[in-house]
């Protein structure tokens, strides 16, 4: 297996800390409001990877974080006059919902800024016995980056040719040593949260927090560590001076970036009107549309959003779950139960398949290439299977299917909703207005079916529709 990694910017073969083991890092969003199609990217794409890996069998630790303390989060609490706390809890809750309608696995940890502030304190008072922090007059912190020899080593910038990138950190005076340094705890202004520590009442800076959550949820070394390209330099990279510094030794073996979201080939901004939520899109979509729609480019390429490249995302979902419950169709009433003569080597055809996936996701996750495999297979699903097939080969080709699906994150099965109650009453009702001659009203239902978008079709098997 071949992962790209950020940091020496090639292809690498992946050889974990520990034998059958994955300690893997991503950054998670910072809770004020609904996470949006952007925040879903990393959230769909690095859950993929995960659920390779194990796949592939190894025993992964996934942590990823939400930062719940932030200029965000207290700026919208004082607009509606709550806490801090109270406008984290909720969208934490509301991000956790969006990210199971995308079939999302929860973290083995979901750690929460606010509830790991002792270790940011034990971390930054290391740094600053070790040199590579100092404290000034009002109580901030600051790290030194230029004690750091190795910064700039994953943005693959020179630090003198840099900017001071980082969020606002409050107090910048001149008893700043370097305009670079950045800031580790920072003083509490009016109405905002804070906590007691050795230096003054305040709250930790950014970057600290994912430092000290990965060391005590993964080990001071990590397998991978992951998250949007924005976050490479200044976060990931003040990451890596921290907790190199902190720990004394290699911080994460390989760093994997995920390309920005574009929509109509614009920057997504709220100012510009093409401002998405995952909340607004699942109002229109299965929100399974949108994970097949991430997965369809590799991981590292921008990707673009537009209405017609949902809709054919839509079209492209609905064409795999249609061969899926072709097959379920096909086994539920098959006439034979075991294997018919020669379907032993179409049963063993599917191989060719599975190993096109899996060579397309050991180069670097290459999701776009492993649907395109199992596009090949519902191909030669549907070449070689009827209704004269037997039930082993319909569920052996199908169990198949749903597991490379699965490993996308993609649920095979057709979604059920009230309406499938409906159609069913109506396809009955059909039924028995055929057996009475009343051909009709056996049209009139299936031209109410055809408005409801459900297309018929008459078997010899029986009755058979999807949604169109």
């Amino acid at each position: 297996m071949k992962i790209f990694n950020t940091l020496t910017r090639k292809k690498e073969e992946f050889k974990p800390i520990e034998e059958g083991k994955v300690r893997m890092y991503v950054c998670g969003p910072t809770v004020y409001n609904y996470i949006h199609i952007g925040n879903a990217r990393p959230m769909i794409v690095f859950d993929t990877v995960r659920r390779y890996f194990e796949f592939c069998g190894y025993e992964v630790n996934y942590v990823s974080n939400f930062t719940d303390v932030d200029d965000k989060i207290i700026k919208k609490a004082n607009e509606e006059g709550v806490s801090a706390e109270e406008i984290s809890e909720r969208y934490i809750a509301e991000c956790k919902k969006d990210m199971a309608d995308m079939n999302v696995r929860p973290a083995t940890t979901h750690p929460q800024a606010t509830q790991e502030i002792d270790g940011m304190v034990d971390m930054i008072q290391t740094l600053m016995d070790k040199g590579y922090a100092y404290k000034v007059s009002d109580g901030t912190v600051y790290y030194r980056t230029r004690k750091f020899d190795g910064y700039g080593k994953l943005s693959h910038r020179d630090i003198d040719e840099q900017e001071a990138g980082h969020r606002s950190i409050g107090v910048v005076g001149d008893e700043k040593e370097d305009d670079f340094d950045f800031v580790l705890w920072k003083p509490k202004k009016e109405g905002e949260p804070y906590w007691d520590c050795p230096w003054c009442k305040g709250r930790p800076g950014w970057h600290i927090e994912c430092s000290v959550m990965s060391k005590k949820y993964l080990g001071d070394m990590i397998d991978i560590h992951a998250g949007g390209e924005d976050l490479i330099f200044p976060h990931h990279e003040n990451e890596i001076a921290q907790s190199e510094a902190a720990n004394g030794v290699e911080f994460a073996r390989y760093w994997m970036h995920n390309g920005f979201l574009n929509i109509d080939n614009k920057k997504m901004s709220k100012s510009l009107g093409n401002f998405f939520t995952v909340r607004e899109i699942g109002e229109k979509y299965d929100l399974q549309v949108l994970r097949f729609f991430m997965l369809q480019a590799h991981y590292r390429s921008p990707l673009n959003f537009s209405a017609d490249l949902m809709e054919a995302a839509k079209n492209s979902l609905d064409r795999i779950r249609t061969a899926g419950a072709n097959l379920q169709f096909i086994a539920a009433n098959a006439k034979s139960e075991e294997l018919l003569d020669g379907e032993d080597a179409i049963l063993a055809g599917k191989s060719e398949f599975v190993d096109k996936f899996k060579a397309t996701m050991d180069d670097d996750f290459n999701t776009a290439d492993a649907c395109s495999a199992i596009f090949e297979l519902v191909k030669y699903c549907n070449q070689n299977v009827n209704e004269n097939s037997s039930k082993a080969l319909a569920l052996g080709l199908y169990d198949e299917m749903n597991e490379l699906c699965d490993v996308l994150g993609i649920i095979l099965e057709q979604p059920q909703d009230n309406l499938d109650e409906q159609v069913e009453a109506l396809i009955e009702e059909r039924q028995q207005a055929r057996k009475d001659k009343n051909f009709a009203r056996a049209d009139e239902i299936r031209d109410e079916l055809t408005a409801m978008g459900i297309v018929l079709e008459d078997t010899r098997e029986g009755v058979k529709w999807h949604r169109a």
